[in-house]
């Protein structure tokens, strides 16, 4: 029999995670990438992610890039502050100093890296024209019956006869349009993504000694400001609030021009400006950026517990499937996983083709519906999560005091068994109301 063909629409970590899973298979997979973009661009994509043991650093390690991982990794990378405008700590988490054989602690192992070098990293570990480049999905045309869908491209191309096209393009995917009507809905937060160059550390010297190679998460009701260190040693940095709508960045609604960094920094630290009356090291965040980066984003996120209806030679991952708010730290992870899981079903479904042939194209579906009812209430559980933080850290008066607790408290819960949640739950209002940093 011959080898399943398979297409991967989109080349982000969740796509290349799963090219290069199926790619290394003990069996014959037949694997295409379509991306949009006409060639890698390993430029800076935002901030770092923190990859966690069980999903996202199993996948790097199942996919055998564990050594080129850890030349990237930022092992202290995972230091964290959380504090208000005027930088009273609430919070602080020391990062670890070097890798570790055995999870540490109840979070596990949490390394940050850059996104552009996750994304070099995947990409460059698959084969010369297995990503195809320039690529543009338009539509996907999914036969009526059966699988057989067609890929339309936006130069006028297509192609067709792959047993399974996989979407993972991401929060506005194509893929998604061919099984549900539900589009991304807006999360009620925006803001802009500037960065610091990396001469930070001579820039902004005190920011660059309370990030400290980690991240500073200051917050207010309504507002939140975040600094994150860079592999190259330069900051980015987030500067997030309340919106009323996707588009606030409209210059008629904000008053200035969003992609303007000068316009940008006087509107968001300038007098009147809404970080105008935070304390100067955190207004340095705003006022020393440089010019390279002005990039304003409205966050959005598919409804919590969003399902399709399976459809033969087709399926989701990622983003196109539970596109969630940045708040969890866990999207990455979660389409990561995703890849390693589908990667597995596709492979036992390749070995029982190899072995007899009969009811391979049915072993494959019945493989990809099992993945996909696993899937849906495993990704449930973190969107819920990413959701309830949302609301806690953007929706909630008397920020930051007022959610530590109760958010620490979700995280914990997250990561243990029900029977224990109100013990656990008990214990960390316990520590914040001692700590005299909760109410």
């Amino acid at each position: 029999m011959s080898a399943p063909k398979i297409a991967i629409i989109g080349a982000g970590p969740a796509g290349c995670t799963l090219a290069r899973l199926l790619h290394q298979a003990p069996v014959p997979v037949t694997v295409t990438v379509f991306e949009g973009e006409a060639s890698p661009n390993y430029r800076s994509q935002g901030g770092t992610l923190d990859l966690h043991t069980a999903t996202g650093l199993a996948a790097i390690k199942e996919a055998g890039l564990w050594d080129r991982f850890l030349e990237h990794a930022r092992y202290d990378g995972d230091r964290m502050q959380i504090t208000d405008k005027d930088m009273k700590v609430y919070f602080q988490h020391a990062g670890s100093p070097a890798p570790e054989d055995n999870p540490r602690g109840l979070l596990g192992q949490r390394p940050e890296i850059d996104r552009a070098d996750l994304r070099r990293i995947l990409t460059e570990s698959l084969p010369d024209g297995m990503i195809r480049w320039g690529r543009h999905l338009k539509h996907v045309e999914a036969a009526a019956t059966g699988g057989g869908s067609t890929l339309v491209f936006a130069d006028g191309t297509s192609a067709s006869g792959f047993d399974l096209v996989v979407g993972a393009d991401g929060a506005w995917s194509k893929v998604r349009r061919a099984l549900s009507d539900q589009d991304p809905v807006f999360a009620g937060v925006g803001g802009h993504e500037l960065s610091i160059p990396a001469d930070a550390a001579a820039r902004a010297p005190e920011l660059h000694a309370a990030v400290g190679g980690g991240s500073l998460f200051a917050n207010v009701e309504g507002k939140r400001l975040t600094a994150q260190q860079m592999g190259d040693a330069s900051m980015c940095v987030y500067a997030l609030q309340r919106q009323e709508s996707a588009d606030w960045f409209d210059a008629g609604k904000c008053g200035y021009d969003a992609r303007d960094v000068v316009q940008t920094r006087r509107a968001l630290a300038g007098e009147g400006g809404p970080f105008a009356d935070w304390c100067p090291t955190l207004r340095d965040a705003i006022r020393l950026t440089g010019d390279e980066v002005c990039v304003p984003r409205s966050l959005h996120m598919l409804p919590v517990g969003f399902r399709w209806g399976h459809r033969r030679g087709l399926t989701l991952i990622g983003d196109a499937a539970h596109l969630m708010t940045p708040f969890a730290g866990e999207g990455v992870n979660v389409a990561m996983e995703d890849a390693m899981k589908l990667a597995k079903a596709v492979v036992g479904a390749a070995e029982k083709r190899a072995e007899d042939g009969a009811g391979a194209a049915d072993a494959l579906d019945e493989a990809v519906v099992r993945f996909e009812e696993e899937m849906w209430p495993r990704a449930e559980k973190v969107a819920r999560l990413a959701d309830d933080l949302t609301k806690a850290w953007m929706f909630t008066p008397g920020v930051p005091g007022s959610v530590m607790a109760s958010t620490a408290a979700m995280h914990v819960r997250f990561r243990t068994p029900g029977v224990v949640h109100p013990f656990a739950t008990a214990f960390v209002h316990s520590y914040f109301f001692f700590k005299g940093l909760g109410r």
